[in-house]
């Protein structure tokens, strides 16, 4: 058993060893490292809760102050149903008192008649709004196309009399919308599509609330009801129509006015309207439609989408409608809309199936192009950024050649043209005395061949001895009266005129009274 060392004994001490200094050393370093890193770690974790906390109470707020404003508009609505309901009321009691009133009274004048004058009109579209004749206000407006403006003012004001417009307008437009029953095929090439959505935009400002404003149509159930199986139906016959690609625009845009005006938009076909608003851009009222059908947060990539199909123009009309204009800058896309067009218009110039037309096309393409980009930069006042003299002469020079290539060819004045389908020439006229009496017909001539007659043959003259009619020679072997080649000599005493020029003939034979120029009249 070993002996315990004496702790006040004095023992040699080992020296510490290079290799347990490197070793301590080492660990403090991981430790320290090990500790930075977990430093760093838990800071990061404190970070992130500090803000999904802001962001939970940022949330917290938000959905307090819209629980707030729902509440206060459900309190709204709530309080004003009473007095929008005894509105209504009285409105449908006066319109069925002037209903009554017109049915009682005898109309002296056609309904269908010519209308003169703004009253004259929107006293016609209330007579039918009264007695609530939805076929005969359809077959009225569907005639009076020429009258577009007029009827888009007063159109409003008629409706407003009805006993129940948004029932009246479903009534009217059902001849062609949703699915056109038209039986006869030739009425059906006739698009009423412009009817169909001037009514239904009208309907808009006599449906709206009068006490809380759009945030309320004034429609009932049923009709609501009826109005959303029409747009079901609609929607059912598209693929009877070709698809969504093969539909037409006027369709288009009946459809997506009737979801806007009564208040039957939904989420879940969000899709299908980017679709269609996509296919038929190119029509004004889009980008007003595209924004009420709730497609606001798409517009962005839209744009983009009919950018990359080439349709610049139609991009920048959607991008001043949600103010994207500095995502978007329009003068870019006005610029490359031109060079698309003059590069379209060098393809049909290039193109060998129709050299005839080519230049024509070709012509017409720029044109449209420039006109298009000229009134959009008046529209949104880019003359500062785009200025449109150059446009404006380019279009000038392309009318001036347009208009150039219209003139007829210049006929010689010394020649007369034998026409092609070799009936006899006009005569020549004599010379223009001070008191001449000049007809606008020609003169009979003297020696004429009927068309009845044989043909004789060349070099043997049919009159034995041919006489002379205002001086002129006639050729032995010409079986007309007149010579093509020879001017007639003026007569004694006529005041020198400038020759006349003569279109080609068809002849007597043809039936035809003799198209003669302008200036035989003068």
């Amino acid at each position: 058993m070993g002996s315990i060392p004496d702790p006040g004994e004095l023992t040699e001490l080992t020296p510490p060893s290079f290799d347990e200094f490197q070793r301590q050393t080492s660990l403090m370093t991981s430790c320290t490292l090990l500790w930075r890193e977990l430093s760093d770690h838990f800071l990061s974790l404190e970070q992130n809760i500090l803000k999904k906390s802001e962001a939970l109470r940022n949330k917290i707020q938000t959905l307090d102050h819209e629980t707030k404003a729902s509440l206060n508009d459900l309190e709204k609505r709530e309080v004003t149903i009473q007095g929008s309901v005894e509105i209504a009321l009285e409105k449908v009691e006066a319109n069925t008192e002037a209903a009554l009133t017109a049915l009682l009274k005898a109309s002296h004048e056609d309904e269908n008649g010519e209308v003169d004058n703004g009253e004259g009109l929107l006293l016609t579209l209330k007579s039918f709004c009264f007695k609530m004749d939805s076929l005969g206000f359809w077959r009225f407006i569907t005639g009076k196309k020429k009258e577009l403006d007029a009827l888009r003012a007063q159109m409003p004001l008629a409706l407003a009399e009805c006993v129940d417009p948004p029932r009246f307008v479903l009534e009217s437009i059902s001849e062609v919308f949703p699915v056109d029953k038209r039986v006869d095929k030739s009425e059906r090439g006739n698009d009423l599509g412009w009817a169909c959505v001037l009514v239904l935009e009208s309907l808009i400002p006599v449906v709206v609330d009068p006490m809380i404003g759009k945030s309320r149509l004034l429609v009932t159930p049923s009709v609501k009801e009826r109005a959303k199986e029409i747009a079901e139906t609609w929607k059912a016959s598209l693929e009877e129509r070709g698809g969504i690609e093969n539909v037409k625009t006027p369709d288009v845009h009946t459809f997506l006015q009737h979801l806007v005006t009564f208040g039957i938009v939904k989420k879940g076909d969000v899709d299908l309207y980017r679709k269609l608003v996509v296919g038929s851009a190119w029509r004004k009222q889009m980008p007003k439609l595209a924004v009420s059908l709730g497609l606001g947060d798409e517009m962005p990539d839209m744009i983009k989408e009919l950018i990359s199909r080439g349709q610049q123009l139609d991009a920048v009309h959607f991008t001043y409608e949600v103010g994207l204009v500095d995502k978007f800058p329009p003068v870019p896309l006005l610029k490359a809309f031109l060079k698309d067009a003059k590069k379209a218009a060098t393809s049909i110039l290039e193109d060998p199936n129709s050299p005839g037309r080519a230049a024509q096309l070709a012509g017409r393409k720029e044109q449209s192009a420039l006109r298009a980009v000229i009134k959009c930069i008046e529209e949104y006042k880019l003359e500062a950024e785009f200025p449109p003299e150059n446009l404006k002469k380019r279009l000038d020079q392309l009318e001036k050649t347009k208009t150039e290539k219209r003139k007829p060819a210049a006929v010689p004045a010394n020649k007369r043209t034998r026409a092609n389908n070799g009936g006899p020439m006009p005569p020549a006229k004599a010379g223009r005395l001070t008191n001449a009496y000049v007809s606008s017909f020609p003169a009979a001539p003297t020696i004429m061949r009927s068309p009845s007659h044989a043909q004789y043959p060349a070099g043997i003259s049919p009159y034995h001895s041919p006489p002379t009619m205002y001086g002129s020679r006639s050729p032995p072997t010409n079986p007309y009266a007149y010579s093509p080649e020879a001017a007639p000599p003026p007569l004694a005493g006529s005041y020198p005129i400038a020759p006349m020029n003569y279109p080609a003939y068809g002849g007597y034979g043809n039936g035809m009274a003799p198209a003669y120029q302008q200036a035989y009249y003068r």
